[in-house]
């Protein structure tokens, strides 16, 4: 039987999470993770090049590992670690930098993205490509779950790994995009897609009464049988033959659906909400520095044999 293959992932810390955010990207990979020998990285570097705050990233970067463990990730089972712990990755990153061009580089989706949506162009949010192909290339990475819109991250280590390959010898696997089965959009109280930035979210570990504020907002048309957006949301914690039969019952009573989704909603969350409350910082520190450990043993042949090709070893 051969080797599991290797799978990679990084999350960047950038706040709390919501429900989108768990049926969105954060489930899939549970569900697939313990197929492959993975890695989980907090990637509090690559959220540098948008916060500024160093408490906030401290409390976001250990919420984000108690939000995977709570959700049912085995720190037994795949190694989680933070990038700013495993120093291989900047290293990596600034030899790619001087691998590539800047032409390359200005060919970024989500760099022009973002800088049209008003964020601050700075230099890291330009390379941001680079230290992501380093971030997987350092592990002979095979596969890297991404949604169809990230698509374009992979190719870019790709070609870094080519550039490099061509230049100092064949080191680096070129990695493949693994595109996870989704629930699609999940909509935001608003109907638009559920985002923090648009401010239309349910928050992965809210009060019951949080919750229930959330969902009582969602917007409904009031010309319809059935609220879609209410339904949308329902159909991620309830089998849809069940529903069927609530929303057909209750046509046009947003108020009786919207109380219903409210308890099959907090039924399903509060599981979870309990465990990440019960799930302390010394707990959270213990797994990311062991974790690092793991990282750092995997990498450290690896960069050493760059350093060897490139000439400052």
């Amino acid at each position: 039987m051969s080797a599991k293959q290797t799978l990679l992932t990084g999350l960047q810390p950038s706040g709390d999470l919501h429900i989108g955010n768990y049926f969105g990207a954060l489930k899939p990979f549970l569900d697939a993770y313990r197929d492959y020998d993975s890695f989980l990285m907090l990637a509090d570097y690559h959220a540098l090049t948008s916060l500024r705050d160093p408490n906030e990233l401290r409390a976001n970067t250990v919420n984000l590992a108690r939000t995977y463990l709570a959700a049912g990730f085995d720190p037994e089972q795949a190694v989680i670690f933070k990038q700013s712990d495993v120093s291989e990755h900047t290293e990596l990153a600034w030899i790619f930098d001087c691998v590539v061009t800047v032409p390359f580089l200005m060919q970024a989706h989500a760099y022009k993205d973002k800088v049209a949506k008003g964020l601050e162009a700075n230099a890291g949010l330009f390379t941001y490509p680079m230290l992501m192909a380093a971030d997987i290339l350092l592990y002979d990475t095979d596969v890297v779950p991404v949604g169809e819109d990230q698509r374009q991250h992979i190719e870019y280590a790709r070609e870094a790994a080519t550039k490099f390959n061509a230049g100092f010898g064949e080191l680096f696997k070129r990695p493949k995009e693994l595109i996870l089965p989704s629930v699609g959009v999940v909509p935001g109280t608003d109907g638009a897609k559920m985002s923090k930035s648009y401010g239309n979210t349910i928050p992965l570990f809210a009060s019951r009464d949080e919750l229930s504020e959330a969902v009582m907002g969602i917007v409904t048309d009031s010309g319809a049988g059935r609220p879609e957006n209410v339904y949308a949301i329902h159909k991620l914690v309830k089998g849809e033959k069940e529903l069927e039969t609530l929303y057909a019952e209750n046509e046009g009573q947003y108020k009786v659906l919207k109380e219903a989704l409210i308890e099959d909603l907090d039924s399903f969350l509060a599981p979870m909400r309990e465990k990440y409350e019960s799930i302390s910082d010394d707990e959270i520190s213990r797994v990311l520095k062991a974790g690092a450990a793991k990282a750092r043993e995997r990498v450290g042949a690896k960069m050493d044999a760059v350093r060897k090709a490139v000439g400052v070893r």
